[in-house]
């Protein structure tokens, strides 16, 4: 009887450890968190650089919340926000002058491509890829700005 009751308790043990492990949530999406845009490793053509720049990317219940802050290369500052899901549908982006629309779709874990639109034309396209490290984000944007100049950024961000 000893024995059976050992094996009870032992067996009850495991499939409460079993279950608990199978009902953890799954891990939280890489870009969640705050990245400092390193200048030094950034390219923009045709510039002026940024003088500085934060993406903080954010869970949401609509989905994720990107706000990016920027100090433009004049002083002046900025912040653009934007929810959406990484499903292709168009979502509101508010403050940004050179696009009013964003579309983004997973390609992998780490990599989202997205689709930059006003009234309803694509302006640009951008590729936002975390490192495997979780230390990097690099952002890829190219298109055409409201002035109709041409641009292509490579933006390298630390996470803070």
């Amino acid at each position: 009887m000893k024995v059976t009751f050992k094996a009870l308790v032992g067996g009850a043990i495991l499939a409460l450890a079993a279950s608990t492990t199978a009902a953890a949530p799954p891990p939280a999406d890489p870009v969640i968190g705050t990245w400092n845009l390193n200048l030094a490793k950034s390219t923009f053509s045709p510039g002026p650089a940024p003088k500085s720049q934060i993406r903080i990317y954010a869970e949401s219940t609509l989905g994720m919340t990107l706000t990016l802050k920027t100090t433009r290369a004049n002083g002046t500052e900025a912040t653009t926000t934007v929810t959406f899901k990484e499903d292709g549908k168009p979502y509101a982006v508010s403050g940004n002058p050179e696009y009013d629309i964003v579309s983004a779709k997973r390609v992998d874990a780490l990599t989202v491509q997205s689709i930059l639109m006003t009234a309803g034309a694509t302006v640009g396209t951008s590729v936002r890829t975390v490192s495997k490290d979780g230390k990097t984000l690099t952002f890829t944007q190219k298109g055409t700005n409201s002035a109709g100049v041409k641009y292509d950024w490579v933006m390298v961000y630390d996470r803070q």
